[in-house]
């Protein structure tokens, strides 16, 4: 079987994320093909798109999402995607179960002897006049049956797990700030998400599906186009399911498979981009968070384990090579880059000139101001 070294992963990472070469796609094909980008920082994931779309404008992700053609919601892991309106109709029901086990283990002990089906039935009922709430008026306004676990603990299990729910528009849009407000993702789209299918391997209306999870199947498929070539529990780290051996059984005569360094087996699409590991890779400034890090159990195809911590702490960082090689702010107009390693005359070079049309961008042209920090042990 054949061995991918870390940098032909990385070369294939690149390429599935639109970062060896920005893209020209529609701005909604680029989400549907990412499977969403993670955002519960609000504005990141316009520089998310900004690294990956050739002449990308923020107005058109705003407008996609106050047209509700894409959504912020909780879905992987239990944290906030921005997706397409399809996207979570089809996969939020898949993600149900995981949902209330993340969201319950957060709050075991407050949430002790409440029964989350009646939870679940009391917040839709407050919610079904379609008037959009905060998660804290929401808590307030079922606190009175509920009066011991506190006001987060109801909040966040209704919004996050028992109700689908999308968080309105101004939260989200380019350069706003807002806070969460709620409403059910049915009420938003008019369209109600699309029902499970059975552990029996039957849909809702009798028909059985070519297989038993037909949805995991799906995720598995998308996952590998945009992520891939990668190992099941990189999968399972993206998404947080832990129920999809069926999926990539069901799936599994589709795929090549390899090997990494450690030996892992990797699945993969067999038409799916595998670039030369010596393709140059052009310097991309990254948001908070972002899944091309975050979307793997390892890593280190794109961060040293010396870095880690980064990917979730919050910290925007930078490639160099395809690889974290600094960290970035933006203050007064200025990106100040501070590099993690040692850079070349040339890296220096092609980090300050990415940083100066990341300024230009965030800035709409009114400064191209950037630096990079000397490298400090």
């Amino acid at each position: 079987m054949t061995v991918l070294d870390i940098r032909a992963l990385n070369r294939a990472t690149l390429a599935r994320q639109l970062l060896l070469e920005r893209a020209g796609l529609p701005v909604l094909d680029a989400v549907g093909h990412l499977c969403g980008l993670q955002a519960q920082e609000p504005q990141e994931p316009f520089i998310g798109l900004w690294s990956r779309l050739r002449a990308f404008d923020p107005s058109s992700l705003s407008d996609l999402l106050t047209g509700r053609h894409v959504v912020r919601t909780h879905l992987m892991r239990r944290t906030v995607h921005l997706v397409t309106a399809d996207d979570v109709l089809a996969w939020r029901a898949r993600h149900d179960a995981m949902l209330r086990q993340r969201a319950q283990g957060a709050y075991r002990r407050e949430l002790a002897g409440v029964d989350l089906d009646e939870l679940a039935a009391a917040g839709r009922a407050v919610m079904a006049d379609g008037e959009p709430r905060s998660m804290p008026e929401l808590a307030r306004a079922v606190a009175g049956r509920w009066p011991e676990p506190g006001l987060r603990a109801l909040g966040e299990m209704l919004v996050a797990a028992l109700v689908p729910m999308v968080q309105l528009p101004p939260r989200g849009l380019w350069r706003t700030r807002a806070g969460a407000r709620y409403v059910p993702l049915a009420t938003w789209l008019g369209r109600d998400i699309d029902p499970p299918i059975a552990p029996n391997g039957a849909a809702p209306n009798g028909t059985t599906p070519a297989t038993p999870d037909p949805v995991g199947a799906a995720l598995v498929r998308r996952y590998l186009a945009a992520y891939g070539p990668a190992a099941s529990a990189d999968l399972r780290a993206w998404c947080g399911l832990a129920g999809l051996p069926a999926a990539i059984a069901a799936v599994r005569e589709e795929l090549v498979t390899f090997r990494d360094e450690r030996g892992r087996e990797l699945l993969d699409l067999p038409d799916a981009p595998r670039p030369d590991p010596d393709t140059p890779a052009p310097v991309r400034f990254l948001p908070a968070f972002d899944n091309a890090i975050l979307g793997y159990q390892d890593r280190g195809r794109i961060i040293d384990d010396a870095h880690r911590g980064l990917s979730v702490a919050g910290a925007r960082v930078v490639l160099v090579d395809g690889r974290v090689a600094a960290t970035w702010t933006v203050e007064d107009g200025t990106v100040t880059a501070t590099p993690l390693r040692r850079f070349s005359r040339a890296e220096r070079t092609a980090v300050t000139e990415e940083g100066q049309t990341l300024a230009a961008f965030l800035s709409d042209g009114e400064s191209d101001r950037a630096q990079v920090t000397a490298f400090s042990v």
